[in-house]
């Protein structure tokens, strides 16, 4: 399959992958600069014990957008794998449990953001 493939609209499979990677430094960099920013406020345990399970959450949220773009990725390459091969059908079950994930993960986040408000 060639990365510069139209998967969906105008972005391809290299698109893809750039924002996979772009994600995943950035949020590196976002966690990197928040555990910089919130060090000096942490002055004794109950600090930490307020401040390292936000951090944590905010970590997992951006691990698990990595994940699903990842998971998308993957069944792409499965679509084509299958259609090089002559298959004109592939597991919709794959991308069910996608969709449910993206789903999962969008409630997580929205009750993340009603919960710090």
């Amino acid at each position: 399959m060639s990365l510069d493939k139209k998967i969906f609209g105008e972005t391809s499979l290299a698109d893809l992958f750039q924002e996979i990677h772009t994600n995943s430094k950035s949020t590196r960099s976002q966690v990197t600069a928040l555990i910089a920013e919130l060090k000096p406020l942490i002055e004794s345990i109950g600090d930490a014990t307020l401040v390292v399970p936000m951090i944590k959450e905010y970590m997992e949220i951006g691990v698990k957008n990595d994940d699903a773009l990842i998971k998308l990725a993957t069944i792409i390459q499965r679509i084509e794998n299958n259609q090089s091969k002559g298959g004109d059908e592939f597991d919709l079950s794959e991308l069910a449990d996608l969709l449910q994930e993206a789903e999962t993960m969008n409630k997580e986040v929205n009750q993340t953001d009603n919960g710090e408000q």
